[in-house]
Parts: C-alpha cells; structure tokens; sequence
C-alpha cells in the first residue's frame, strides 16, 4: 500500500510539473480519480502519454489518453477550437506572421524582375532546359538547385518553348516574351522561406520573441541576400537548407527527451544535410553538426567538478594531461549512447536514402546525347560510361563516380583571383567580412542620364553588426583563454565558441582554394556570423561603465532594426533594378573597399591597379 501511496505521489507531481509548463494551457486534477483535461499543441501529446505510463493501474482508471477518441463532446470541440485558435494569438506565431509578410515583399514579391538573364542564369537554365527535355549533361555542381529549378518551369509552364537551350550550356539571346516565373520560383521561394527559418533559429537561440523579430532583418533587410536569391541560382536553395540544418540542430537539443519529435527531427538532420550536399560542395562545413551534437546528447549536461584542476595547478604539463583525461573518461561515462545510436542511425539513414535519390533522379532523366555539346554530347564520361548511355542502360555507382570525377575536372580549368583584371569581378576572401567586393550583374539605361543597376551590394548595417558580432565573439573567446575567471562568468560561452569555430573553419577551408572566388561564397558564414551576434547581444552586460539591462538591449536593437530598414532603402535601386542617377550612385559609395563603379565612374582599387585589355 505504501509503495503504490508513492508511486501515485510521484505520477501526480510528474504531471504537474508538466502541466505547469509554458507549453500547455490547462491541467486539472479531479477528485480521487486524478483526470486530466489538458488543452495543449498537438506535438507534446505523445510526451503526455510517457508521463501517463507511470501513473500506477489504479490511477488510470478514468485517465483520459492524450489520443483524440472517435467521437467528441459539444464541450470538448470548443475546446479543441478555441485551442487551435489561441495558438495563432501567441506572440512567437504572430511575429514569425510579419516575419514571413515582410520577407515576402522583400524577397517574393515580382520576382521576375529584371526580364534579362544576368550572373549564372545563363548556366543554371540551360541546364534546367536539358532536364526538361532528357538530355544527358554534366556540371560543376550536384544537381538538385537545377532539378527545382526545372521543376518550377514544368509545374508553372510559363514558356510555350523549354527547348531553345539544350545545345549549349551558356543560355544567351531569349526568344521574345520569354519568362522567368518558372525558372526562377523554386529559388525565390525557398529564399523567401529562409526568413521564417532564421527567426526560429533565434527564437530558439534567444528564447526572446522579440529579440528574435528584430535579428531576423539581418536576414529580411540585406540587399545582397535579397538580390542573389531573387534569381535562377543555386545559393537561395543552399541557404534554405543550410537554415534548416541549423535550426533542427537547436530543435534536436530542445527535444532531446521527446520520445516521437526527437527520431524525427533525427531524421530530417540528414535530410536537410543530403540536400545541401547535392546543392553544393560549400555547404560541407556543416558536416560539424554531426559530432557537436553526439557530445551533446549526454546524460548530465553540466561537467561535474571532479574533472576540474584545482586552482593553481592549470599550467602543470602533468595536470593538463591529467585534467584530458578526466575530461574524455567524463563525457565517454556521461554519453547517452542509446539515444546517440537512435540519432546516428535514422540521421545517417536519411541522408544517404536522399542523396542517393536525388542522383538517381538526375541519372534517370539524362539520356539523349547531344553532338552540340561538350566532348560530343559525352563530357567526362568514361567509356563505360558512355556505353551504359547508347544501351540506354544506368549504373549508379559507375554514373556517380563519373560525376563526382567531372566536379574536379572543371574546377581546375576555373580561373585564379586576379585583380588586376579590369573586369574581375572575384575577390579575396579576409574581405568577405567588409562586404567587398561588390559585382555589377547587369545594368540598361532608357535615355543615357539615368541607369538601372542589378548589383551585389551589401546593406552596410547588417554586415557592419555581423562584424562586430565575429569581432566581439573573439574578444570575448580570448579573454576566457586569457583571464580564466573571465570563462566563469561567461554564460553562452560554449555557444559562442561553436558558431565562432565553424565560421572560422569554413574561412580556412575556402583560404585553401585556388580558383577565384566571389562575395556571395560568403554568405554560409554571414548566417554564422548573424548567429553569432544574437548570442553576443545575450552575452554582454556592460559596456564601458554602462550596464545593459534587458530592457536597454531590447531598445538597442530596435534602433539596429531601425538603421537597417532605412540602409536597405538606401540602397534598394542596386536590389530591383530601379532608376539612379551617376550622382545619385557616387552618394553610395561610401567605403572604397566595395568597388562600386557606376557606367561612367573610374574603377579605383585600395589592392591592385587594374590594367585595362587585362581581360577574361
């Protein structure tokens, strides 16, 4: 009787401390019988059912299951209604609202202007055309931004032609009244879709609706991001997935107890990972999720002290192997294997279930050869290859191998960074950070006074804070190393330190490329860098002899989101092609190191004097 008067005690102080969570909106203990009425999102029923298992029999009784039963009461549907409506009157779901109401208009909205191809256009829709009509071809890049790209072109059907470019890869000359709805769709919408993302990679980083809001114009309000997702290219569905990635991180951690949210946002960890991969090579850095969240997914979240040195002793050779030791023995103990495997197994499973998938759907499309075309229509292919096509045959491994293969093969033949070159457009990576350089993707002028620009330019204030965010970030990270009672009062060190590490590794890796590089290779590490800046908001507490309460942060980046929205304005002429004046132009010009160069500006450089005939 005792043993059951316990185990009943525990069941109901379980549920209440479940109940009184910020997730739920009710709970009520009834009587002796302990009925529970819990009007909560949907997603935490099956953890309710957990917490119901270990209610003892008797207390079951009457316990209601958090299933929905087959027939309802007049009073329980108005329950469930006003649920369900109470959940659109929260303040996280009202401002993601806006959040996606703003970034449509910045990012979605006519997005078919300029009707010209500018950039890689030219390449990625000739491409897209040559998976519409069964062509067999290679590229520099995995396939799947070119499979979307074709396939908003085949659901919106928006051209009577689809077929003006499979001889070639370099689309040029458009036929007339050729539209870029399709084409351009699946990019612009995934570009659109990346702001919601990132508000829910701060909500959860921040735990700050507001905050949240404001730092997601980082993303919202930056007129190089807007600008190159707006088009037929790669990077707006690189950044969608690579968000994604990011925030199911986060999500995993949040759920990491939760018996059906935890295996499935699992699963799409390597989902989101396989689509990167086929979208391009860049997105590699992001590999490091992998081991950061194994190590997280430990039983204790705190080391205990017994794995640190005591004071005085931390420069001691002996103890510092001493101190690894006990740290590799504290977390190998602590490790929640089971759930690692559960973690390893499904996010593995999904990543190579899709990336298979997805080559296996650009093989399966590719068979017509085209003569036109490189190498006679063949490219790399070898000539196994080559006769699995003319037997209308495929060979995943063979056909995989190839492609990878041919993924080299052009990177070699890209051209080294040569400023020098009065066109070049490339620019060395250390000036990522600065926002430089910027590159002129197309401009008309209707009556030779007045230019339309399609520009990679920056928003000033967006990449001015990103800086200031990496910049605070190592200052912060090094007076830990330096001062160690510095680290003790730092709450979100080991946050800081993770995305300030993968930011850092990704500029290292980039640093080891030969061929020329542009500014919008950048922008992974820019999503890093916003992350970065929210933690360091978090983070500091005075500066100088000034204190910072919550309330002083909170107006501070009102003032940033402010000074944003007017920059993007700014600056908005370079984003949607609109009309500017020379004049009008050189007031923009406002740090040499960008290079902004209107049609009748002398280029001037800091690094290099441009040498003109120096050409492509």
């Amino acid at each position: 009787m005792r043993d059951m008067v316990a185990g009943k005690g525990r069941g109901v102080m379980k549920i209440m401390r479940f109940a009184t969570s910020a997730r739920f909106a009710k709970c009520r203990l009834t009587g002796s019988s302990y009925n529970v009425v819990i009007l909560a999102d949907l997603a935490d029923l099956a953890e309710l059912a957990d917490l119901a298992d270990l209610l003892p029999s008797p207390m079951l009784k009457n316990t209601h299951k958090p299933k929905l039963p087959i027939t309802h009461s007049p009073a329980t549907l108005r329950a469930m209604t006003s649920m369900k409506l109470s959940a659109f009157r929260r303040p996280e779901v009202l401002f993601g609202i806006v959040v996606l109401a703003f970034s449509f208009f910045t990012y979605f909205w006519n997005y078919t202007n300029p009707p010209y191809l500018y950039w890689d256009e030219n390449y990625h829709i000739a491409s897209a055309q040559k998976y519409l009509n069964g062509v067999y071809f290679m590229e520099p890049h995995p396939p799947l931004g070119k499979l979307l790209i074709a396939a908003g072109e085949k659901i919106l059907n928006s051209n009577e032609e689809d077929d003006q470019f499979i001889g070639t890869d370099y689309a040029k000359d458009l036929s007339t009244g050729f539209s870029f709805m399709g084409y351009r769709f699946f990019p612009v919408l995934l570009g659109w879709l990346t702001a919601p993302l990132i508000y829910l990679i701060f909500l959860l980083a921040t735990r700050k609706t507001q905050w949240a809001f404001l730092l997601s114009f980082l993303y919202i309000f930056d007129n190089a991001l807007i600008t190159h997702s707006r088009a037929a290219m790669l990077d707006s569905t690189l950044l969608f997935f690579c968000a994604a990635q990011i925030a199911l991180y986060f999500l995993i951690l949040e759920y990491r107890n939760h018996r059906n949210l935890f295996p499935f946002f699992s699963l799409l960890f390597g989902v989101t990972f396989a689509c990167i991969m086929t979208t391009k090579a860049l997105g590699l850095i992001l590999v490091l999720l992998f081991p950061v969240l194994i190590l997280q997914l430990r039983k204790t979240q705190r080391i205990t002290n017994h794995a640190r040195l005591p004071d005085g002793q931390g420069l001691r050779i002996t103890n510092i192997f001493r101190q690894c030791f006990q740290l590799i023995h504290h977390h190998s103990c602590s490790l929640h294997w089971p759930k690692i495997a559960q973690f390893f197994t499904l996010s593995v499973s999904g990543f190579i279930i899709v990336y298979c998938a997805i080559w296996q759907i650009h093989f399966s499309l590719g068979k017509k050869i085209i003569p036109s075309l490189p190498d006679n229509g063949y490219y790399q292919a070898s000539d196994a290859h080559k006769a699995l096509l003319d037997s209308g045959k495929t060979n995943f491994p063979l056909m995989l191998r190839d492609h990878l293969h041919f993924l080299n093969h052009y990177a070699t033949g890209v051209p080294t960074l040569n400023l020098c070159k009065s066109d070049e457009n490339g620019s060395p990576f250390f000036l990522w950070p600065f926002g430089a350089r910027s590159i002129s993707y197309r401009w008309e002028t209707p009556d030779g006074g007045t230019y339309r620009y399609i520009y990679l330019q920056v928003n000033p204030v967006i990449w001015g804070l990103a800086l200031m965010g990496l910049l605070t970030a190592f200052a912060m990270l090094l007076s830990s190393v330096i001062v160690p009672s510095a680290a003790s009062q730092m709450t979100y060190r080991k946050e800081i330190a993770l995305w300030f590490g993968l930011w850092l590794a990704y500029m290292l890796a980039v640093s080891q490329i030969d061929r020329v590089m542009y500014l919008y290779h950048y922008f992974i590490p820019l999503i890093f860098s916003f992350i970065l800046f929210g933690y360091v908001m978090m983070e500091v507490k005075q500066i100088g002899i000034v204190k910072l309460s919550e309330i002083a942060k909170s107006w501070m980046l009102l003032g940033c989101g402010a000074l944003i929205f007017a920059a993007f304005h700014v600056y908005r002429p370079f984003t949607y092609y609109e009309l500017i004046s020379d004049e009008a132009f050189k007031r923009r010009m406002i740090f040499p190191l960008w290079e902004l160069k209107c049609v009748h500006c002398e280029r001037e450089s800091m690094y290099a004097v441009p040498i003109e005939g120096e050409g492509n």
